[in-house]
């Protein structure tokens, strides 16, 4: 098992290249830096929230979840 330090910096090592990618992908599109730059700043807050919207009402949703043991009383 991983620890949370170390599942923590994966995922902002995936985030980062993937918000580069968004960077180079609209530098490439446009030729200007600083609108890539930006688009990139804007990929990776506007994706972490959207990440975090969806776990929350992934939370709500039984699908595949199992199922707690009942108690007899």
């Amino acid at each position: 098992m991983e620890s949370n330090v170390r599942s923590l910096l994966k995922a902002i090592s995936y985030r980062v290249f993937g918000s580069a990618t968004t960077a180079v992908v609209v530098y490439l599109l446009n030729g200007n830096l600083s609108v890539a730059l930006g688009a990139g700043v804007l990929d990776a807050f506007a994706k972490m929230g959207l990440y975090f919207l969806h776990e929350r009402l992934w939370n709500h949703i039984s699908l595949g979840r199992p199922k707690p043991p009942e108690y007899e009383i």
